[in-house]
């Protein structure tokens, strides 16, 4: 293997991530949607609940659970404590 070789596959590495990080990013959130949209739907929204239905409260707490699942997620690219003691 060669140098260009072995330098590109960081690239594609990062590249093949953010696409994954992508896909699962639009299939989570079509599903909300979908889900969303279904539970207003059988509580009698004609609208489907697409208008003001969430209350700010909610909408907080959403973003609070959204934001602790990109810190976890963020926190997996890190090694581990066990990992660093090794390195050194």
């Amino acid at each position: 293997m060669n140098r260009t070789e072995t330098e590109a596959r960081p690239q594609d590495d990062k590249a093949r991530i953010m696409l994954a990080g992508a896909v699962l990013g639009a299939l989570i959130g079509v599903v909300s949607s979908y889900l969303y949209t279904r539970a207003a739907e059988e509580n009698g929204s004609p609208e489907g609940g697409a208008r003001g239905s969430a209350s700010t409260g909610q909408l907080l707490a959403v973003l609070l659970a959204l934001l602790g699942l990109v810190r976890q997620i963020a926190e997996l690219g890190k090694p581990k404590e066990e990992d660093k003691a090794r390195k050194d």
